[in-house]
């Protein structure tokens, strides 16, 4: 009885150790015959609730892509065009500062293949991948298709598979992406469909406070209350004029997004020459609205859609709406573009949701108005604050102008835009509408001041402060507010990154480093290589904190970030470990001699992350990330490892049980 008794925890604590090596993606695949050269694999995918598994095309600098890399050595096939792909999503990353495309619902993948050598026995190809969820895993599966018999298979050990993946140096990949085609997006407060309806609603309120709209008010709602016989009539006919502003604006969105399609915006987001063709366009907007020219639509549209607002009526109340839209234009137009701009980097229904934001802010004026007239006499008098709300659109749309800018720079890797000078642009910029609004610069259409509001002057001092929160980011304090308009910190001039040699604001020396460190976040002294992070804590006599991290694992930088940044938890990763961070997605290759197959998985590990993911499992039973493991000098665990672990204070717990024994 006591025999069972043991064996049945046996089977349950191995139970329990193996449930740490997740595999959220289950895969089934096919081959077909297209023609006699030609063949159709498909990869289709379940991957499990709240995983997420990243597209071919996500951005670099996130998540990892989705990856196939094929042994054909000898050239005996061809890939016909790239893999196609089920439904995907794109939404902003703020840990890594790009948009991130992955997979919703099942997934599915087909690639075409052309035979060159029709004797070609198999086709080999590898699948890499990432999956993401409160913890990351890269996962590699090995297929094999028999072009003879059709008959493919998922081969769980590559020796079986006969392929000596370290004499594959002709790797086809069916990633084709170009450097035009990573996505660098423009942050804002949320990348969903209620955050561009918001931006976009708030950019309707400010073109409405602009000197071509706001006066237009109280003329439209007397028309209304006057020409029409009861106050009743007057109502409707205010809120059809609001709904024809509605209509026009959301069908501009709508046609937009029906021209290039859905997909296209948000690929011609990512292109080089669209983010350079977008910066000259706000810089004119910026030029326009600070007074240097009015662009405007021309005169014959807006005499032709008033000679059919005369005929009253709904269709004439429909065209008095499109003649405030065009006349209207040299302050709404730069708004819309910009807005459109914006949306475009999100895609898919964007524009249409960005356009009834936009005119719902600008619409509800003219309505309310309309219902209570009393109102009128509250609103401000038209005058030379209305310029002063265009000239301030105008240094906004000069700061976002950049944005563009530096996004291009960044794609092409050109270092022209680096982020110290991006944040001098702009430093210099909101300096500038501060001095501005302090009265100290006058522009063509400003009207003399010689006392500034109390509205102004507040105004005034919100940008000076903004402006001096800015000046401390050159020498590379993290502004957290602005994350993700500037470049990256890793993105300057500083060849270890902003702040000098050990970056991140830090001037630590790299001379004073043990051999096999590097400086990692917050500056902490972290060894890359298991071997001499455990010698170096054998000779120090201090306990490890193992750290099995990657580079595209969002979590573990957000522990980085919000839990290590916790002053008593740093101070302990400084003084009292030996951090040893082990990147399992590491492209780089193994020497020849150094590769070898693993007796845990069966599968060739041939990079550096391959063989410290295949550690892990080996060692921990667990291939997820982050996963923090605390040993002394010997190698013994101090405490049970654990992974995500977003509350610091819990973290602090187990880091301090760790180190008490």
């Amino acid at each position: 009885m006591k025999k069972i008794a043991f064996l049945l925890l046996l089977l349950v604590s191995f139970a329990s150790i193996q449930a740490q090596v997740m595999n959220p993606a289950k895969w089934q695949t096919k081959i077909e015959k297209k023609s006699d050269t030609e063949f159709i694999i498909t990869w289709d995918g379940i991957v499990e609730d709240d995983w997420h598994m990243y597209s071919q095309y996500t951005a670099e600098g996130g998540p990892l892509p989705t990856e196939f890399v094929y042994n054909n050595i000898d050239g005996n096939y061809e890939l016909i065009g790239d893999a196609k792909e089920s439904e995907t999503k794109t939404v902003y990353n703020d840990i890594f500062e790009v948009d991130e495309t992955y997979f919703v619902g099942p997934v599915k993948l087909v690639q075409e293949i052309k035979l060159i050598n029709p004797d070609t026995p198999n086709i080999q190809v590898e699948m890499e991948y990432q999956v993401c969820k409160d913890v990351c895993i890269s996962q590699s599966n090995l297929f094999v298709y028999d072009l003879k018999t059709l008959v493919s298979k998922e081969v769980k050990n590559f020796e079986e598979a006969s392929i000596d993946q370290a004499e594959t140096k002709d790797v086809v990949k069916s990633e084709k992406l170009a450097d035009e085609n990573i996505k660098i997006a423009p942050k804002t407060e949320d990348r969903s469909v209620w955050g561009i309806f918001i931006w976009s609603f708030l950019g309707g309120f400010a073109a409405l406070l602009t000197p071509c709209v706001f006066p237009m008010i109280p003329m439209t709602v007397s028309f209304f209350t006057k020409q029409s016989k009861t106050k009743a009539k007057g109502i409707r006919n205010a809120i059809t004029y609001g709904l024809s502003i509605i209509v026009i604006y959301v069908v501009l969105g709508l046609i937009v997004t029906k021209i290039f399609g859905a997909d296209a915006l948000n690929a011609l987001s990512t292109n080089v020459w669209f983010n350079v063709i977008f910066f000259g366009i706000l810089i004119v907007f910026a030029a326009s609205f600070l007074g240097a020219f009015e662009i405007m639509l021309p005169n014959s549209w807006a005499n032709k859609v008033d000679r059919q607002a005369d005929r009253g009526g709904l269709i004439g109340i429909f065209f008095m709406a499109l003649a405030l839209a065009i006349v209207s234009f040299s302050c709404t137009g730069p708004i819309v573009g910009t807005l459109l701009v914006e949306a475009a980097a999100k895609g898919g229904t964007a524009p249409l949701i960005g356009m009834l934001g936009f005119s719902l802010a600008l619409a509800l004026p003219f309505m309310l108005f309309a219902m209570f007239p009393g109102w009128l006499n509250s609103m401000p008098r038209s005058g030379g604050w209305m310029n002063t709300v265009k000239v301030s659109l105008g240094f906004l749309e000069l700061a976002l102008a950049f944005k563009f800018l530096s996004n291009a720079d960044l794609v092409l890797q050109k270092h022209w835009l680096e982020r110290e000078v991006f944040l001098a642009i702009w430093i210099a910029v909101f300096g500038a509408w501060a001095i501005y609004l302090f009265g100290k610069i006058q522009l063509p259409h400003d009207s003399k001041i010689e006392r500034i509001s109390v509205g102004r002057l507040f105004m005034a001092l919100l940008v000076s402060t903004f402006t001096i929160y800015m000046i401390p980011g050159l020498w590379g304090a993290p502004l957290k507010l602005i994350s993700g308009f500037p470049p990256p910190m890793t993105y300057s001039e500083s060849p270890y990154g902003v702040g000098g040699k050990g970056g991140n604001g830090s001037t630590a020396d790299f001379s004073s480093l043990p051999e096999g460190a590097k400086l990692g976040a917050h500056d902490l002294i972290a060894f890359t290589d298991y071997q001499q992070g455990l010698e170096y804590a054998k000779s120090v006599n201090k306990p490890i904190l193992l750290d099995f991290t990657g580079f595209a694992c969002v979590n573990c930088r957000k522990m980085e970030d919000y839990v290590w940044s916790d002053p008593s938890i740093l101070t302990m990763l400084k003084n009292d470990v030996v951090l040893i961070s082990l990147y399992v997605d590491d492209k780089k290759e193994l020497p020849e001699n150094e590769q070898y197959i693993s007796e845990t998985t069966g599968k060739k590990i041939k990079t550096i992350g391959n063989k410290w993911s295949d550690f892990q499992i080996e060692k921990y039973h667990a291939n997820a990330q982050p996963y923090y493991v605390i040993l002394d000098a010997e190698e013994n665990r101090l405490a049970e490892p654990i992974g995500y672990t977003p509350d610091a204070e819990e973290y602090k717990m187990w880091l301090e049980s760790g180190l008490k024994k």
